[in-house]
């Protein structure tokens, strides 16, 4: 009897144990199933986060292209309207030209000789026949400032006023007379005249035409000479906001 019961209490202790080691499997089973959707539903979350901030920021880029292509079509508005644009401090204005005749602190014979200087350093001859240099009146002879078809017309536009737009320009030059008039012993009035022609012609026959000038040469010598009596200098780069 007792050998028995011993019997069917070690069968009955196999079988609990057995039964333990089925539970526990089938516990960390459900954890481990459990884990692995908590591991997939994080993943779908931190996606549908990535993705909602990657169309943010698309966005957020878009619209600033947008209202980057606002301000220019705006821009573009406002020069097509005639108002001007104000493109930044260091924007220089076009200086005006000088005053013909110009005013000048300086003796007479001091003033004629740096004219006949100015001349001689530009490569412009003076004209000895046609000045009285006792006088104040000096006169150069014709310096040509151009020659060829191709930049002719340019370097014209630049000293005439070209009443033709089809005529073809060959060479172009221009003569400085130069007047001194004495207002006391030590003030002078320097006046500049510049007789610019062109050249033109048809393969055949070429002469010289006398142009209107638009007062570019005049006001270059004055510059120079103006520079040289004074030290001052004159087409120094001026600040629009000064």
């Amino acid at each position: 009897m007792t050998l028995q019961l011993l019997n069917f209490y070690q069968h009955q202790t196999f079988g609990f144990k057995q039964l333990c080691g089925i539970l526990r499997f089938v516990k960390s089973a459900r954890r481990q199933n459990y884990m692995k959707k908590l591991f997939y539903l994080v993943s779908t979350v931190i996606i549908l986060s990535t993705v909602a901030l990657a169309q943010k920021g698309i966005d957020t880029q878009t619209n600033k292209i947008k209202e980057e292509g606002t301000k220019s079509t705006q821009q573009r508005g406002n020069e097509a309207d005639g108002r001007s644009i104000d493109w930044g401090k260091d924007k220089t204005k076009v200086r005006e030209r000088l005053a013909n005749p110009y005013k000048m602190n300086s003796r007479r014979d001091v003033l004629i000789e740096n004219v006949v200087g100015i001349l001689k350093d530009n490569k412009l001859i003076v004209d000895e026949s046609a000045s009285r240099m006792k006088d104040g009146f000096i006169v150069s002879q014709p310096f040509i400032f151009a020659k060829g078809a191709i930049i002719t017309r340019n370097e014209l536009n630049r000293y005439a006023i070209l009443q033709s737009s089809d005529q073809s320009w060959t060479r172009g030059r221009y003569t400085l007379t130069i007047e001194i008039q004495s207002i006391d012993g030590i003030q002078n009035n320097v006046s500049v005249t510049a007789k610019v022609e062109g050249r033109s012609g048809n393969g055949l026959v070429s002469e010289w035409t006398t142009l209107q000038s638009t007062g570019t040469a005049e006001d270059e010598f004055l510059v120079k000479l103006v520079e040289l009596v004074t030290g001052k200098v004159i087409n120094e780069p001026q600040d629009s906001n000064r």
